[in-house]
């Protein structure tokens, strides 16, 4: 299955069962705990059909011998699982609706968790009695219908990025409650790929549903030959104070294979891992800005007070003494990150901006981190990348062995892909395109040459793929120009857009040439000459390829001059047309934009990787670190000293206005758009002038 189709089939699977929500009385919340139990029974019935065979073969060949086992004790040793008959997926997809489904759910989790005592009081249970508390009592059959669709021969990492991606929708349907048990996965994409963790321990001190976890692995697995890191040889630990989220990401941590541990605990008072100096990495997006957390309960914990305890200004009252509190706790998540790291350890945390620049006892708090050289860096998020809040935040990253006292400072407050009016993500492709900065930083120049690479791949492979769509779309457009009136311009502006595709075949054949050169990815071996040389042949294929997207621009601007001319000759028939001959006009104008839209879209489709590329090569020309202006910054300790210690990106990184992104086409196409909007807003407001007067003049007595 590819990522598109994989893609697809979330979004089908998501769709199905939201819309069983959306005709039941449940709230989102109550829903999420059982679909997502569906979607962990669905996993574990794979994993056990893969192994059925081999299970029930060696119980034959025990069975009467000294060294007999049980059925479910040779399942376990085999996939980790015993289902028996009535807990697997088709046993329960088969019950008649007469059947109370519920209950069979039900009985069939607990002889999941009898046999795993790991999943032990996690999995929904109680639970599925809420799907058939209204008049529908067949919500339970057609959840099992629907995610029977997943293929049989899934594997598990499918099935994680299905239960993250349905993890997703929740917490966007919850909203301001969905940000508690849910990090964005760009967001925690990001902190993966710059702390890039390998073997050794992980902790998530508010882990939420896993999905640092998660990300860690995967991580892992796609780096693994680079480094030889083991994805068994990485364990995961969290914290979580609400057992409905610790039931989340314990499911999680099965369906996504990791090994591990998640206890429930409020991770200011509690210490169930005896986590000081015990971690190689940390991650988390912690509560911001709470500032209940009893001083007299942290002040003497090692974890917090190790460099320095956030208190208030003013001395307490004697009423307040033994009930004072930290005035902001967020530093109390700092102090935990930095103690919690073995000598060698890093972390990234999610905080607030204005932690940053806190002032005070948070202002000491700081100054002593950068001194004692624990800051590796600070990369501002853009606004509205989560659920919670639409306040910025900044990503802190941690290294207890740098190299050097210098801090990196990344400002990506301009970096993001608009998903909603209200939301926002990173693209992969921003995520990588970030996350290189830190790699260059650290020395590691090959992972920006194959980056590089992976774009011109991406980007022909893309420019192939549309060249097949372009005629017979082009083809389309001439159809419609031609329906009305003999276009003559309008024909030879879609035959010349056709004829500019055919200088790909000589980029085709000049990046064949640079493969054959390079047909291995860069190592992090590659010696500095070789890295230079591969730059060097990487700026000369861009270069290359510029005036084939000039032309095609050209192209499309002068269609879209062509349409436009065509689309007011069309509106103006509309307006001396009957009704009848005004819809069919109406018709072929909406098939003439679609028909435009579809080669703009296919031009930009491929044309974003090579607008990466020069995003890169711009920045980075020599593909090794330099400061950026606007962009990233290394900053010295005499430089951060000169800001009073303040950490907040923007001091550093200075100001620059950037572009939009958008080309000529269009941003004139969007300023035409919304001057047609314009005018039949004005249209509008002209005819309630005449209504308005029409009915102060009825008032008066006026109107004859």
């Amino acid at each position: 299955m590819t990522p598109d189709d994989l893609k697809q089939l979330e979004a089908t699977l998501w769709k199905s069962a939201d819309d069983l929500r959306a005709n039941s009385d449940l709230k989102s919340s109550e829903y999420a705990t059982p679909v997502l139990g569906l979607i962990f029974l669905k996993f574990a019935d794979n994993k056990y059909r893969q192994y059925a065979a081999e299970i029930q073969q060696e119980y034959e060949k025990l069975k009467g011998g000294r060294r007999e086992k049980l059925l479910s004790e040779i399942a376990i040793e085999k996939c980790g699982f015993y289902l028996p008959d009535h807990a697997r997926y088709d046993y329960l997809l088969t019950l008649p609706e007469e059947e109370n489904i519920a209950q069979a759910l039900k009985v069939a989790m607990m002889a999941i968790e009898e046999h795993k005592p790991e999943l032990k009081g996690v999995l929904p249970q109680d639970e599925y009695f809420r799907l058939v508390r209204g008049n529908d009592k067949s919500i339970p059959n057609r959840l099992l219908k629907n995610f029977s669709n997943i293929p049989a021969d899934a594997t598990g990492d499918m099935f994680g990025q299905i239960y993250q991606y349905f993890l997703a929708e929740f917490a966007l349907a919850e909203g301001q409650g969905g940000g508690e048990f849910f990090t964005p996965d760009t967001v925690v994409r990001l902190m993966v790929e710059i702390v890039e963790p390998r073997r050794g321990k992980l902790l998530d001190p508010a882990c939420g549903s896993g999905g640092m976890f998660v990300q860690s692995r995967r991580f892992i697995q796609e780096h693994d030959r680079e480094d030889g890191s083991d994805p068994n040889d990485f364990f995961v630990y969290g914290q979580e104070k609400t057992l409905e989220t610790v039931k989340l990401a314990k499911m999680n941590i099965a369906v996504s294979g990791l090994k591990g541990d998640v206890r429930q605990a409020n991770t200011y008072y509690e210490d169930p891992f005896n986590g000081f100096g015990e971690f190689d990495y940390v991650l988390a997006n912690p509560p911001f800005n709470v500032d209940d957390v009893n001083l007299s309960r942290v002040e003497a914990d090692r974890r917090f007070n190790s460099y320095g305890i956030p208190r208030n200004k003013s001395k307490p009252t004697k009423k307040e003494q033994g009930n004072e509190t930290v005035p902001n706790a967020n530093y109390l998540w700092i102090n935990l990150f930095a103690t919690s790291l073995k000598p060698k350890g890093r972390a990234a945390l999610v905080m607030a901006n204005s932690a940053s620049d806190a002032r005070h006892s948070e202002a000491d708090i700081r100054e002593t981190l950068i001194k004692q050289n624990l800051i590796y860096g600070m990369l501002t998020l853009p606004s509205n990348m989560f659920y919670t809040v639409t306040l910025p935040a900044t990503l802190w990253f941690f290294d207890k062995g740098k190299s050097d006292d210098r801090i990196l400072f990344i400002d990506a407050r301009n970096v993001f892909t608009q998903i909603d009016r209200a939301h926002r993500e990173f693209s992969p492709e921003q995520v990588s395109n970030l996350a290189v900065i830190s790699h260059l930083h650290r020395g590691k120049r090959h992972r920006f040459i194959h980056l590089v690479d992976r774009y011109f791949q991406q980007g022909m492979e893309k420019l192939i793929e549309n060249r097949v769509q372009v005629e017979p779309v082009s083809q389309q457009l001439i159809a419609v120009l031609e329906d009305e009136t003999d276009d003559t311009k309008g024909k030879e502006a879609a035959l010349g857009f056709v004829d500019s595709w055919r200088s790909l075949d000589a980029l085709k054949t000049q990046y064949q040439n640079y493969r054959d050169r390079y047909p291995a990815p860069p190592s992090n071996h590659e010696d500095s000459q070789t890295i230079e040389e591969r730059n060097l042949a990487q700026h000369q294929l861009s270069g290359a390829f510029e005036p084939f997207f000039v032309e095609l621009h050209s192209g499309l601007k002068q269609l879209d001059k062509t349409v436009r001319s065509h689309e007011a000759m069309l509106a103006e028939k509309a307006k001396q047309a009957g009704t009848q001959k005004r819809s069919l006009i109406d018709r072929q104008i909406k098939a003439l934009k679609t028909t435009l839209e579809e080669l703009h879209a296919e031009v930009k489709s491929a044309e974003s990787f090579f607008a990466h590329v020069g995003w890169l090569q711009e920045r980075f020309p020599e593909a090794k670190y330099e400061n950026v202006t606007g962009l990233c910054k290394l900053a010295t300790l005499e430089e951060v000293e000169e800001q009073d210690y303040s950490l907040n990106p923007g001091r550093y990184v200075g100001v620059v206005i950037e572009e939009d992104g958008k080309t000529e086409e269009e941003f004139i196409t969007e300023i035409l758009e919304m001057n047609q909007e314009l005018e039949k807003l004005n249209r509008e407001a002209h005819q309630l002038e005449g209504i308005i007067a029409h009915n102060v003049k009825q008032l008066a007595g006026e109107d004859s």
